[in-house]
């Protein structure tokens, strides 16, 4: 029942720190309030366990409950020692859960691992009823310096409360403990608690790692439990299924004594009154004499230590839930939330904001809807004979009432509520790496929130507002620090000067952040310095550094766009492929071209770009000779992209440089059909051949003397996707009619994969009107002279025009 994430990824973000341990015990820590009340009594002293679940709304106000009625002088709560610390911020301000503490290897930020809290949380209740009341608090688990370097990752196979819920009768764990703890307080309710776990206890083995090992490599084969000898009594006949799944591995045993280590020298430095918050399965462990420390420190004895560096950082809801891979997460962190805060009609609250949800929504939900779905969640709690209604009867309700029996609408609430979506916050002052020091303070000067739930934020480049936001968007980007991704499509219809950008915050981004700071301490210094090495590869293309140009522009990186220039010239000048030298220039030509919206001197990368197309055009025609099908697709796409980049330049000389070299193309037999097809249609586009041209080329490429194949790859390079064309064009569809209608078996089987992907890519609408043309045999119209024009159609689209336009006739 550990409250720790490991966490092993390439990308991390939020806060580091500077808590540095490598020691496997810590001293407690005092909160920095008023000195602690010490108690008078005379006497031994007394330690209490309280056994909790983590994250139980019903175990905290439990816990604060008997917090207040056996008032400590000194709390130890289950989480890694080493972070003592940091218990101070606790009560600073601007401290608002669910945050986590999180610990990374400062040399492998990678290796980390969170401590979540919420408000909710038995742990953070103990810590905030210690700051509150000035009393001595600290952690009491291995240190975080040992947590990280374990090379994988322990934990107990044993269920503790799945077990004690199946001989209750409950099928699901989580619905036994909402109803015996959760939806109530009572601060006697921990002894019940240790004393079943007490119970499972004495019918647990304990394992040493290689007996782990082996069990975990027998389970991986069967499905069956395995069984453990001599725990056969008929004591308790409630156990005799269960305890044959009870095991406690060496991991276990080790967080234990050093727990108990630490609690031994809690009451050495003067504890009177000791409280210890753990996981109710470790309590039993915990209970009792302590005995002798020689024990404790064989098993501790040879433990891998490590450096561990740890701060404070926000957390969310979701992270909090066992769907997101939390191993002591919980099904409903936003209904726990509920319990915990609305103490009054917490069911009528409750149901009252899944109402306002599903308006939200623009659903149909009335008051009547709420008042009757609280009578029935209250009235399944009465016939299970439960004190107050839990979640599966609120659910229930909802599913009835509020949602008409609509799966959809449940999902909808589950989200949003059940599980909910809440992100905290940590003070200014907590321990951080200068980069995220630096990403807190831009992050205020601009304006922007970091918030859980996805939001889509318009910027536009005109302002100096939306474009110092671009920016540090940008160079998070490049970090690897996903908070914003990109909306390419709605960037593509509002203009060039405007940015549309999604915008989510995830807690692992902490992970990325602290990684990050490798590069350098500010954001600007950290992106140029990632940018530069990205663009020093020795195996780098022409196109990935103009790729990386063209990311240091965007996020205005000028200590690296020098340099980043010079490197493309470099590469560029020993680089012999066509198609990387086209690659890059899509790229460079698009950053030319918003150079003026951004601030950017362009007159560097426009030389570069024409370098690029000069190499590019005279190596093009060399390039295109031999090409399979798959490689001539592929250089088509890059055709594409150069003569769209070039359209939008509108450079006279950049674009008559291209077509002449088009030109070239579409005049050579030796090519595949696809790439002459693409050069026609492109030169067709920029007017340089004329409709009747056009027609007399598509007719030669149908012409008798070459292969079917190669005839529907001239019509796909040709048509391209472009329907309208056959649309508008009656004498090119006749042709390719004419055409098809002549092909025998042997040359229409071949020819029909080709043609289908041809076709297939043409918008709904296209392939109707060109299936109509060709059912009804429209003439063929000649594009010679005026005499080819249909007067009576004519007539008709004249008369619905002014129809339209109100135009009397």
């Amino acid at each position: 029942m550990t409250a720790a994430i490991t966490m092993t990824t390439e990308t991390v973000m939020s806060t580091g720190t500077t808590v540095t341990t490598e020691s496997t015990t810590s001293n407690v820590n005092t909160v920095p309030t008023e000195a602690a009340a010490t108690s008078a009594v005379a006497g031994p002293a007394e330690t209490r366990v309280f056994g909790i679940r983590h994250h139980g709304p019903g175990s905290a106000r439990s816990l604060a409950l008997a917090l207040e009625r056996f008032r400590p002088d000194a709390i130890l709560i289950e989480g890694p020692s080493d972070a003592d610390p940091l218990v101070g911020y606790i009560a600073a301000e601007g401290m608002s859960p669910p945050v986590a503490l999180l610990a990374y290897q400062p040399d492998s930020p990678a290796k980390a691992a969170f401590w979540p809290f919420a408000t909710f949380s038995p742990e953070w209740v103990a810590l905030r009823y210690a700051a509150e009341h000035g009393v001595t608090a600290g952690f009491c688990d291995l240190p975080a310096s040992i947590c990280l370097a374990v090379e994988e990752e322990p934990g107990d196979r044993t269920d503790p409360l799945g077990i004690l819920a199946d001989a209750a009768g409950y099928d699901d764990a989580e619905r036994w403990w909402d109803a015996i703890v959760e939806s109530a307080s009572d601060a006697d309710i921990f002894a019940a608690v240790n004393e079943a776990m007490g119970a499972l206890r004495e019918h647990a083995e304990h394992l040493d790692d290689d007996a782990a090992a082996a069990l975990e490599a027998a389970a991986e084969e069967s499905d069956s439990a395995v069984p453990v000898e001599g725990s056969g009594t008929a004591e308790d006949e409630l156990f005799s299924a269960a305890t044959a799944r009870i095991t406690v591995d060496a991991h276990t045993l080790r967080r234990e004594a050093h727990m108990r280590q630490v609690m031994r020298k809690a009451l050495k430095d003067g504890a009177k009154r000791l409280a210890v918050v753990c996981g109710a399965w470790h309590a039993p462990a915990l209970e009792g004499k302590l005995g002798p420390a020689v024990a404790d420190a064989r098993l501790l004895k040879g433990l891998p230590k490590g450096k561990a560096t740890l701060t404070w950082v926000p957390w969310t809801h979701s992270r909090l839930a066992s769907s997101s891979g939390y191993g002591a997460g919980i099904t409903s962190p936003g209904w726990y939330h509920h319990l915990f805060t609305q103490t009054e009609q917490p069911i009528a609250r409750w149901l009252t904001r899944v109402a306002g949800t599903l308006r939200a929504h623009d659903l149909p939900v009335s008051s009547a809807h709420i008042i009757e779905s609280v009578r029935l969640a209250e009235t399944l709690a009465t016939l299970r004979e439960r004190p107050l209604a839990g979640l599966s009867e609120v659910t229930e309700a909802t599913r009835s009432v509020l949602c008409d029996g609509d799966e959809t609408l449940l999902r909808l609430v589950s989200t949003e509520l059940v599980v909910g979506e809440a992100l905290g916050t940590v003070p200014d002052g907590t321990p951080t790496v200068p980069l995220e020091a630096d990403l807190r303070a831009q992050i205020k000067t601009l304006r922007l929130k970091q918030q859980a739930l996805e939001r889509t934020v318009d910027l536009d480049l005109r302002t100096d507002g939306g474009l110092a936001r671009s920016r540090l968007l940008h160079r998070l980007r490049l970090l690897g620090i996903g908070w914003g991704r990109l909306t390419d499509s709605q960037v593509r219809n509002t203009g060039t000067f405007r940015e549309t950008w999604t915008l989510r915050w995830r807690p692992e981004l902490a992970i990325a952040i602290v990684e990050a700071s490798r590069w350098g301490t500010t954001l600007q210094s950290a992106a140029e310095a990632k940018i530069l090495d990205i663009a020093q590869d020795p195996d780098a293309t022409v196109g990935k550094v103009a790729s990386a140009l063209e990311e240091a522009l965007l996020a205005e990186l000028g200590g690296a766009t020098d340099r980043l220039i010079r490197r493309l010239e470099s590469v560029a000048a020993l680089d012999h492929d066509v198609t990387h030298l086209m690659s890059a220039l899509p790229g460079l030509l698009r950053i030319a071209r918003y150079g003026d919206v951004r601030g950017t001197d362009s007159a560097a990368l426009t030389r570069v770009a024409d370098s690029l197309l000069l190499r590019s055009c005279a190596g093009l025609p060399g390039a295109v000779t031999g090409l399979d099908a798959d490689a001539a697709a592929a250089l088509r796409a890059h055709i594409d992209a150069v003569h769209l980049a070039l359209s939008a330049r509108d450079d006279e000389w950049a674009t008559g440089t291209w077509l002449h070299t088009l030109e070239t193309l579409a005049d050579r037999d030796d090519v595949n059909g696809a790439i002459v097809g693409r050069a026609v249609r492109l030169l067709c586009d920029a007017e340089r051949i004329g409709g009747e041209e056009s027609g007399r080329r598509l007719s030669a490429a149908l012409s008798v003397g070459r292969t079917a194949p190669d005839k529907a790859a001239w019509i796909d390079g040709f048509l391209g996707g472009r329907g309208l064309l056959l649309v508008h064009d009656r004498n090119l569809l006749s042709l390719i009619d004419n055409w098809l209608r002549g092909l025998d078996e042997d040359q229409f089987l071949p020819t029909l994969p080709l043609l289908r992907r041809t076709f297939g890519a043409f918008e709904s609408g296209e392939r109707q009107a060109i299936g109509q043309a060709v059912r009804h045999g429209a003439p063929t119209v000649s594009t010679t002279g005026g005499a080819g024009y249909d007067t009576t159609r004519g007539a008709l689209a004249m008369a619905a025009a002014a129809e339209i336009l109100g135009v009397a006739r």
